[in-house]
């Protein structure tokens, strides 16, 4: 397997991965939107490819904490998507760890991520909420688990509030509203 950050070239294959992973336009709308917001910056996309073919995407765009005087460097995993042939052969998981060691060396601090705290769990994303952290809106109670941050620096700044996405991905509708 090898990973590798996108080029614009690769417009077509990260718009591909999503609508055959997802089944739909949305997540591969939203990554397309992602991958040109000048909100977003800075941004790490990666592709992952097995035997030269492309498997799966990844995309990490900037956060920030509001209210924050010095907000730490922080990102957010969204989306992260997998061809259907191609799961469970550890893309995905490569990704993921592929991209948090490089946010890590670029000097980030924190890394958030809304989805599966079993999946994520595995890469040392942990709750939210109780180190005083919450999602750019509201999520419904039954999914305020899935809201998860990973300190890369082993430690937890002392700027703690409202998490603010890119511009495009600040809709309530990414949110479960």
């Amino acid at each position: 397997m090898h990973i590798r950050e996108t080029s614009p070239t690769d417009t077509a294959v990260v718009r591909d991965i999503h609508v055959r992973a997802f089944g739909q336009d949305e997540e591969a709308d939203l990554a397309l939107a992602l991958l040109t917001d000048p909100s977003a910056e800075p941004r790490l996309s990666l592709l992952a490819e097995i035997e030269g073919s492309p498997a799966g995407h990844v995309l990490f765009t900037a956060v920030t904490i509001e209210g924050a005087a010095a907000t730490p460097r922080a990102a957010i995993l969204a989306p992260l998507a997998v061809l259907p042939d191609r799961q469970a052969q550890g893309a995905g998981s490569a990704l993921v760890r592929d991209g948090l060691s490089r946010l890590k060396q670029s000097g980030m601090v924190l890394v958030f991520v809304f989805g599966d705290p079993d999946y994520y769990g595995r890469f040392g994303f942990e709750a939210a909420l109780p180190h005083g952290f919450t999602p750019t809106h509201p999520v419904p109670p039954e999914y305020e688990h899935g809201w998860l941050v990973q300190s890369l620096t082993g430690g937890w700044p002392a700027a703690k509030d409202r998490i603010i996405c890119a511009d495009c991905l600040n809709d309530p509708k990414y949110w479960g509203d």
